[in-house]
């Protein structure tokens, strides 16, 4: 069966990731505490610049289907028109997959698998603490 969301380019999916995986984090700080936004926002941005994107992909794969797999090489391997200002340009196309795999479970309705792949990414930061 063919997915609509199968034709959507790698950037546009991406495009959604970046905004899902950005709410995601601040949701998660703020219901872990109730703080200064000036350091919420300090911690949101470890969280989502993209070296800390791109070791967040590199942690995810081996619990990532073949399609999720698929998902996150089409969007590492699109050319973005910007460029990597706090990372390499690995790191940069890595942090683009994940955007483009967030992007795509979510816009398939694929709420569970969203939160899932998130929890693993902030046991991996915050130590289940």
């Amino acid at each position: 069966m063919h997915n609509p969301t199968d034709d959507y380019s790698p950037l546009t999916l991406a495009f959604v990731g970046d905004g899902v995986y950005d709410l995601l984090v601040r949701e998660y700080l703020a219901r872990r505490a109730n703080r200064p936004v000036g350091e919420l926002n300090k911690t949101k941005v470890a969280m989502v610049n993209c070296k800390s994107q791109a070791r967040f992909a590199s942690m995810l794969m081996p619990n990532l289907s073949e399609k999720e797999t698929a998902v996150y090489k089409r969007g590492r391997n699109a050319a973005p028109k910007s460029t990597a200002k706090n990372g390499t340009v690995a790191e940069y196309h890595s942090a683009t997959g994940l955007e483009c795999l967030f992007g795509y479970l979510y816009l398939n309705g694929e709420q569970d698998r969203v939160e899932e792949l998130f929890h693993l990414i902030v046991d991996s930061v915050f130590n289940n603490d």
